[in-house]
């Protein structure tokens, strides 16, 4: 390696090379900071409210609202999730130049996220339709959301370690 001309010495390599390390650590951490706190309250209160609407596309017959009314209500409630995370993402893209990364969580949270996450949102209504007791969608849409919360902290405590 050499600067203007002049070999680098090996501490100097070594410091270079420790940089580079830096830089790498700076980069991961900012593309793992959190979404920014209107975007968590959305989604938290987006997948609360997801097993109350399945629940209710599901459920048979009348259950407060005509099925197309609840599957209006999923269009509507997952177009604009849809359009909020487009804003979050673009926001913060121009702000800090990179893109917000799933890849950089730890597998040990992202992976039981994405498997029960899924099914929590919709055993919960399944457990509805079967039993009628509107005591799972509560618990399912309680759990969603805390997990949704816990999650957003995990990514904060992520941030704050790597900055």
């Amino acid at each position: 390696m050499e600067t203007n001309g002049v070999p680098l010495t090996p501490e100097q390599a070594r410091a270079a090379l420790a940089d580079t390390d830096r830089v790498r650590a700076s980069a991961t951490a900012l593309t793992a900071t959190p979404w920014p706190t209107w975007f968590f309250i959305a989604l938290t209160l987006y997948v609360a409210a997801l097993p109350i609407t399945v629940a209710g596309i599901l459920a048979d017959g009348r259950w407060l609202l005509p099925r197309p009314a609840w599957m209006g209500t999923m269009l509507a409630i997952t177009a604009l999730y849809a359009a909020l995370l487009a804003v979050a993402t673009k926001s913060w893209r121009d702000k800090t130049g990179v893109a917000l990364r799933m890849d950089v969580l730890p597998k040990r949270a992202t992976v039981p996220l994405m498997v029960g996450l899924p099914l929590l949102l919709v055993g919960g209504p399944l457990a509805f339709r079967a039993t009628g007791q509107p005591a799972w969608l509560i618990a399912a849409s309680l759990i969603g959301a805390a997990v949704s919360v816990g999650f957003h902290l995990t990514f904060a405590r992520l941030h704050r370690r790597n900055a």
